[in-house]
């Protein structure tokens, strides 16, 4: 039994622990922070595909605006009395003209094939061909079937092969980029070179036949040289992408599949 001069229990402790109790409690009610979002990264400056835009919207501004075609044209020179890198090169005095337009189509197709050929991954794209060939006859099925859990089962296949199919076609607008502007720039300049030679020059024999290349319009619209300066192109693009992209795929072959090295002179003395 307690007596007076004990000391009454103090009442302070269980009120620390019931302050230090509510605490917590009040810290683990108060809202969080909110977090600051995260900035998307800048996007970086690639002077791959500034090039790309750059050339597909001047050779727009060539097919619209002819004066700005052919001051560009002309700027590769277009007669002897004119500077210019290209007529230089191949222009002969507009002498051989013939000669001339079978080297700038050999030229022209050469660049865009290179750059078809550059911005192209064949191995990928020969991958999406097959992939939405065969995704094509299972969809048809599962569409005949008329299961929809079937249909929908297919949908995140279908997405991964639309972005993959849009992602080739992407690579292959670049390389078209380049092959517009080029065309527009050198079909200009054969016609420039051809309209400032004399009419003696522009006179070719064609087959034991005389004919002249800038008159007398096929069909009443197409000048001569044009088709002829097609004929040219359109055999050379074929077989110019066809040899590079058969070297494209023997690179990646032997990159994918390295030849084993010989054994040393030596290995086998060693071993015995």
């Amino acid at each position: 039994m307690p007596t007076d001069e004990d000391p009454l229990p103090s009442a302070s402790p269980p009120l620390a622990e019931e302050e230090a109790d509510e605490e917590p409690s009040a810290a683990e009610e108060a809202p969080a922070p909110a977090a600051k979002p995260s900035r998307p990264p800048a996007p970086q400056f690639r002077l791959a595909t500034f090039l790309y835009v750059f050339l597909g919207m001047l050779g727009l501004l060539m097919i619209i605006d002819l004066p700005a075609r052919n001051s560009l044209a002309g700027l590769l020179g277009t007669s002897a009395t004119s500077s210019g890198p290209l007529y230089w090169l191949i222009g002969f005095g507009s002498n051989h003209l013939l000669v001339t337009m079978a080297l700038a189509g050999a030229i022209e197709m050469l660049v865009t094939a290179l750059a078809y050929n550059y911005t192209t991954d064949w191995i990928k794209a020969a991958k999406v061909q097959k992939w939405s060939s065969a995704f094509r006859k299972v969809q048809m099925a599962a569409i005949r079937s008329g299961k929809k859990d079937r249909i929908a089962a297919l949908k995140p296949f279908q997405e991964r092969l639309t972005r993959l199919s849009s992602e080739v076609s992407i690579a292959q607008f670049k390389g078209l980029a380049i092959t517009w502007f080029l065309l527009i720039l050198i079909y200009t300049w054969v016609g420039l070179v051809i309209a400032a030679a004399s009419t003696v020059q522009q006179t070719v024999n064609l087959g034991g036949a005389m004919l002249n290349l800038y008159t007398h319009p096929i069909l009443g619209y197409f000048p001569p040289w044009f088709l002829i300066f097609s004929l040219y192109t359109v055999p050379l693009s074929l077989v110019f992408r066809r040899v590079l992209k058969n070297y494209w795929l023997r690179r990646h072959l032997a990159r994918q599949n390295p030849q084993p090295l010989p054994p040393a002179p030596g290995a086998a003395g060693g071993s015995a």
